[in-house]
């Protein structure tokens, strides 16, 4: 009987688990199949390239797991029940139920509104491609002059203000962070971050801790009004709510606490990877929400899973970080070295150099997910564990 690993979501995360198991185990005893709503794998770290009309390739899931031997669902994830072993799943026929030896729960993250008044009504975000694309469609009826505020001082705040300015250099576009905007980059990377905003003309509000958005920009806690025409909501992520609804270990963000090797606390046949999952890194902090974080606690958990399923031994590895990159629209960008724990070295890149690493990255995050297979040596082993021998 084959083992049956079921991966729910197929964003950077969900891909890369995907993938690498089909690489790493033999195809007569497991069967993978991935769960994902969008029929094409969505580049999520260029939403906000999308967001100001820029073409995207389309990269169908079935296409990305032709030859692989991994299923492909299109079909919305409902509920989880991890004492059952059962995901509810609804699709164009209807609603059904998958059962599972193995989870990989890699359904990703959404805007967080943080209780804010207003943003669900009056904001938009780019945390989703759908939500990208309603970005674009309500930037084109801007005329010149128009106000655009992206909320949040953050890496995707600072991607989304800057690309829009670039493209729409006819607009007012400003940037507000509840604390100091990109503050926490080098000497070097800021100094070159403020000449970016600078030139492409975008105000910067700091220590702005916004109280309420409407439809006419947002209020702050100091009762400062900032106008907008349109507000774009960058201010953190937060997890989908189906784990939190489950018997699973969560944290208090909702997001599934894991072992080492991306393993259930609480449930050893569930695994959680990329923003789903709360799993510490080096020097024992958080890994932060991240395509940098995900892709990486992907290839814990399968290289996990396949060693628990063959009997080998789970390779011993922390995580860590090296840098962190940031686009400026298209011909700039910031590419800031970090320690392994995340915290900014004072060695930077920046400019037309720092925008071609950054592309060179995204291009290179995308190529592995159309090619899941070729990222690691094929060594399809055999299953050989029992289930009461693999959950220990």
């Amino acid at each position: 009987m084959q083992h049956r690993i079921v991966v729910l979501g197929a964003g950077y995360t969900g891909a890369h688990a995907a993938g690498r198991l089909a690489r790493r185990l033999h195809p007569d005893d497991v069967r993978i199949t991935v769960v994902n709503a969008d029929p094409d794998f969505v580049e999520r770290v260029r939403n906000h390239q999308l967001a100001t009309g820029q073409d995207l390739r389309h990269r169908p899931l079935t296409e990305v797991f032709a030859g692989t031997g991994v299923l492909v669902r299109q079909a919305r994830v409902t509920a989880v029940d991890v004492d059952r072993g059962t995901v509810d799943v609804v699709d164009q026929d209807g609603a059904d139920q998958l059962a599972y030896d193995t989870l990989v729960y890699a359904l990703g993250s959404t805007a967080d509104d943080h209780g804010v008044p207003g943003v669900a009504e009056h904001a938009h975000h780019v945390a989703g491609r759908g939500a990208a694309l309603r970005v674009h469609e309500r930037l084109r009826e801007l005329t010149a002059g128009a106000t655009v505020l992206v909320v949040g001082g953050g890496l995707t705040g600072i991607e989304t203000a800057t690309e829009i300015a670039e493209s729409r250099p006819d607009l007012d576009v400003a940037i507000a962070g509840s604390r100091g905007v990109g503050d926490w980059l080098s000497d070097k990377a800021r100094e070159h971050l403020r000449g970016t905003f600078h030139r492409l003309g975008v105000t910067v509000h700091e220590h702005a801790d916004i109280a309420r958005v409407d439809e006419a920009g947002v209020l702050t806690s100091g009762g400062e009004r900032i106008p907008a025409e349109v507000t774009v909501w960058t201010a953190g992520f937060t997890t989908h709510p189906i784990a939190a609804a489950t018997t699973l270990r969560v944290a208090g963000t909702g997001q599934i606490v894991v072992d080492d090797t991306m393993r259930s606390v609480s449930h050893p046949d569930v695994y959680a990877v990329g923003d789903a999952g709360l799993a510490e890194g080096a020097g024992g902090k958080p890994l932060r929400m991240s395509c940098a974080s995900g892709i990486p606690m992907a290839w814990r958990a399968a290289d996990a899973i396949a060693a628990r399923l063959t009997g080998r031994t789970i390779p011993d590895k922390t995580i860590g970080y090296t840098l962190q990159c940031i686009s400026l629209g298209r011909r700039d960008g910031i590419v800031q070295f970090v320690t392994a724990d995340d915290e900014a070295k004072p060695a930077a890149v920046t400019g037309w150099a720092g925008a071609r690493i950054k592309e060179f990255v995204c291009a290179g995050a995308g190529w592995s997910v159309a090619h899941p297979t070729v990222m690691v040596p094929s060594r399809r082993r055999r299953v050989t564990l029992t289930r009461a021998e693999r959950v220990r």
